[in-house]
């Protein structure tokens, strides 16, 4: 999966929204909490919350890190595109999504229908 494919599948996402952050990296929000980094210059990386278990798994693997300072929100770096299939990209960021909208407010999540 290439950048803009996985941007699509971001944009696809109920309420997703997108913004450009500290002048290089697209993000992608929900409820205002972002819950995709991508970055646009060389070199390319993407960063999505996991789950707790998920965070152990993926930081033993290949190529990817734990993300700079969201490591402590199980937040995990992936420095390599093709590490992934397009069907575990999306379960991935989808999960992101999902951990990220959890957490909103009730209130909030119910504007959000």
């Amino acid at each position: 999966m290439n950048l803009e494919e996985l941007r699509s599948f971001c944009q696809g996402l109920p309420t997703a929204t997108e913004d450009i952050k500290w002048g290089h990296d697209l993000c992608f929000s929900v409820g205002q909490k972002m819950f995709c980094v991508m970055s646009l210059e060389h070199p390319t990386t993407v960063s999505f919350k996991t789950s707790d278990e998920d965070f152990a798994l993926l930081t033993d693997t290949p190529h990817i890190i734990p993300a700079p300072y969201m490591a402590r929100h199980h937040w995990v770096q992936v420095q390599e595109l093709g590490r992934f299939t397009p069907q575990q990209w999306q379960e991935y960021v989808r999960n992101s999504y999902n951990l990220i909208r959890a957490k909103l407010p009730r209130r909030m999540q119910q504007e959000l229908g």
